[in-house]
């Protein structure tokens, strides 16, 4: 799935906080974004395998959750947060396409890599891949909520999100296609640091 989706996904978990402790929603929801982002910062560097942790971060949030809801504050609210946004974005990531440039052909079969195992988890392609109208409908549908909860710059951020993931989606096929083409051109201090899949479409290692 695409980042927007997970960051808005991530947000939306901390909307039982408008009712239940409203101060401290607004750091909820920028704590749910950031953890919803987090894990995509692998995309160069093992993507989907080096901050993606289906499993630990959903262990991670027990004790987390618990101790926001014993001694709630910013700082156990925020920890609470950014954990469950990132398990959610790995576990999601599960349902979503496979690790190649243009996972609309279904070529690979490697979605996320859960270390508790040592393997690689097969794509189940619910959302065929990041970026498909089904995932633009999937960011709309999390965003709506929010923006009747949320006012100011929250707001704002949300629906820049929709606008990012509107982008992404129209552009997606044309962003790999593009890929392919000025790969090769790519200079030699950089070729090492571009993933596997920009070469042969083959997932990362």
């Amino acid at each position: 799935m695409m980042l927007p989706t997970h960051v808005l996904g991530g947000m939306l978990l901390a909307a039982p906080l408008v009712r239940v402790a409203p101060e401290l929603a607004p750091i909820g929801f920028v704590a749910g974004f950031v953890g919803g982002l987090f894990p995509d910062l692998d995309m160069y560097v093992g993507h989907r395998k080096t901050l993606h942790f289906p499993v630990y971060y959903g262990v991670a949030a027990v004790p987390a959750v618990l101790a926001a809801l014993l001694a709630p504050s910013a700082v156990t609210v925020a920890a609470a947060l950014f954990i469950l946004g990132a398990a959610v974005h790995s576990v999601a990531d599960m349902y979503g396409g496979g690790l190649e440039l243009r996972p609309w052909e279904g070529n690979s079969d490697r979605a996320v890599y859960n270390h508790y195992r040592g393997a690689w988890i097969a794509p189940r392609q619910f959302v065929r891949y990041d970026g498909a109208v089904e995932d633009l409908a999937l960011s709309v549908g999390l965003a709506l909520p929010l923006l009747f909860l949320l006012d100011g710059r929250l707001q704002q951020v949300v629906l820049g999100t929709v606008a990012v993931a509107a982008g992404y989606t129209a552009l997606r096929r044309s962003l790999a296609d593009l890929a392919g083409r000025l790969v090769p051109y790519a200079p030699d201090a950089v070729s090492p640091f571009l993933p596997d899949r920009y070469f042969d479409d083959e997932p990362d290692r």
